[in-house]
C-alpha cells in the first residue's frame, strides 16, 4: 500500500508488543486481496482471541468462506491456517482471552466497542501522527472534508465543528458527478490537504475520489477501520480506528473519537482557535442560541 500507516508505523498496537501490534507486522509486506483484508482486519480488531479461533470460528467472524481463511494463510507464508495459529500460539503470551460467553448479543457489541477504543488508546500513546495530521490540515485553506455513504455522519460531525475554528471548512458529503468539480474548486482556493472518513462497506467513488484529489496535489489525510481498508493506497497518511461489527450495521465509536482528536490537534495548529470560539459563544448567547 502507498499509504504512510501511522500511529507508529503499522497501525493500533504498534507502539507495545501487544497481539495487535504482532499481528500487524506479521500482514505487513503482504498483497493482500480485499477479501483476505477483511479477515486480516477481523484478526486485529480480535487480536487477544485469534491464536484460540478455528479456522471456522475465523471465517464467522471475518464474514468469508473457510477457504478464504486457508487461502489467506497461505498468501501469508503458511502451510495452512493450522500452521499459521501455530505460529500465533508460540508468539501470544500463555492464557485464554476473557471470557464473554454469558453477555447477549448487545452487551457483546458494546464490549467490543470498548476493546475498539482500547486499542484506540494504545495507539495515540504515540500523538506524533495525529498531530502531524492536524497541521496538515489547519495549513489547508480552504479544508475539503470528505465522507460518503456509512462515513456521511463521521464527516459531517467533524466538519460542524472544525468550522467554529477553522475559517473555511467545506464538506463533501454527497458522491456524483459534481464531487471532482467541487475538489478542482478547493484546489483552486488554495486547498493544501484534504480529510476523508472512509468506513465499510467501501464505497468505489471514495477510493476514485481520493485518488483524483492526490493527482489534483491534496495531501490525503484518512480516518480508516483499518490500515488494510482499500482507501490505504490512496492516501498519504492513514489512521486506523476499528468499527464495531457485532450488529445489524456496524458502529463507529472510535472513528468518532479520533475525529474529535484529530480537531483538538488542528486547533492546537490555529493560533486564533481560542478567540473563534469565544467569539461564536458571545454570539449564541446573544442570539439565545442554546437553552441553558
Amino acid at each position: 500500500m502507498s499509504a504512510e500507516t501511522e500511529f507508529g508505523e503499522s497501525g493500533p498496537g504498534a507502539g507495545a508488543d501487544g497481539p495487535a501490534a504482532r499481528l500487524q507486522t506479521l500482514f505487513e509486506g503482504h498483497r493482500l486481496t480485499p477479501t483476505q483484508r477483511r479477515i486480516a482486519h477481523s484478526m486485529v480488531r480480535r487480536a487477544a482471541d485469534v491464536p484460540f479461533l478455528s479456522s471456522v470460528e475465523l471465517a464467522e467472524l471475518a464474514g468469508v468462506s473457510q477457504p478464504s481463511v486457508t487461502r489467506f494463510a497461505v498468501a501469508l507464508g503458511f502451510d495452512g491456517y493450522p500452521a499459521l495459529r501455530r505460529h500465533l500460539r508460540e508468539v501470544a503470551p500463555a492464557g485464554q482471552p476473557a471470557e464473554t460467553a454469558s453477555y447477549n448479543e448487545y452487551q457483546q457489541a458494546v464490549e467490543a466497542e470498548i476493546e475498539n477504543l482500547r486499542h484506540l488508546a494504545e495507539a495515540l500513546a504515540d500523538p506524533r501522527p495525529v498531530r502531524r495530521a492536524g497541521r496538515l490540515l489547519a495549513a489547508s485553506r480552504p479544508l475539503p472534508v470528505l465522507g460518503l455513504r456509512a462515513a456521511a455522519s463521521q464527516a459531517y460531525g467533524f466538519a460542524y465543528f472544525a468550522a467554529k475554528v477553522h475559517p473555511d471548512v467545506r464538506l463533501l458529503h454527497e458522491g456524483g458527478t459534481m464531487i471532482h468539480d467541487r475538489i478542482d474548486a478547493a484546489v483552486r482556493a488554495g486547498a493544501s490537504a484534504l480529510l476523508c472518513f472512509a468506513l465499510p462497506r467501501h464505497p468505489r467513488e471514495v477510493v476514485d475520489t481520493l485518488g483524483y484529489a492526490r493527482e489534483a496535489g491534496l495531501s490525503v489525510v484518512t480516518v480508516a477501520d483499518s490500515a488494510f481498508a482499500p482507501v490505504a493506497k490512496v492516501s498519504d497518511l492513514l489512521l486506523p480506528a476499528a468499527v464495531g461489527t457485532g450488529l445489524a450495521f456496524d458502529t463507529a465509536c472510535a472513528p468518532m473519537l479520533l475525529g474529535r482528536v484529530l480537531l483538538e490537534a488542528m486547533c492546537d495548529d490555529l493560533p486564533d482557535a481560542q478567540a473563534r470560539l469565544e467569539e461564536f459563544d458571545t454570539r449564541a448567547a446573544a442570539r439565545g442560541l442554546f437553552v441553558e
